[in-house]
């Protein structure tokens, strides 16, 4: 079972908690332990300053990912971490990129979720790994490749 604690820290207009909860379980079904996490929704000021406190880069990113750090055998329930995402980079990106929202919104959940699980893409293997399970849950929704345009 999935715990989610979904915090709106910004009055900018975002999916609703089920699209939230939809994403997020799809993202951690391959886990077969119960799940908490938080997703934090933001404005770009506090979206630059925890991009700068934690990654030390001046600028509201899409999305944060902070793992849980806590032993296991502390918690009832196996914390995963949080997500932190920032409204007004998501909705830019996909105008620029001229991606549907709602699929871009998807594709960032999933994103986080999948960083929480340990999935990376510092290196070329890893990220080739995680961008095809990216692609294959986002294809079940319905969702075109979000790195089409990336490898042309």
């Amino acid at each position: 079972m999935l715990e989610l604690d979904l915090q709106r820290a910004s009055q900018q207009p975002a999916p609703s908690d089920e699209q939230f909860r939809q994403w997020c379980e799809l993202a951690l079904r391959q886990r077969t332990a119960d799940s908490e996490l938080t997703i934090r929704l933001v404005d770009e000021a506090e979206g630059r300053e925890l991009n700068h406190t934690w990654r030390h880069k001046d600028y509201a990113t899409n999305v944060l990912s902070f793992p849980a750090d806590v032993p296991d055998e502390l918690l009832d329930i196996p914390l995963l971490g949080d997500l932190v995402i920032c409204i007004a980079v998501v909705e830019r990106e996909a105008a620029e990129q001229g991606k549907e929202l709602q699929a871009h919104w998807a594709h960032l959940v999933i994103h986080g979720c999948l960083h929480l699980l340990g999935y990376d893409h510092i290196d070329d293997d890893e990220a080739e790994e995680m961008e095809a399970l990216e692609r294959t849950l986002l294809a079940e929704l319905g969702h075109p490749d979000p790195y089409a345009d990336d490898e042309s």
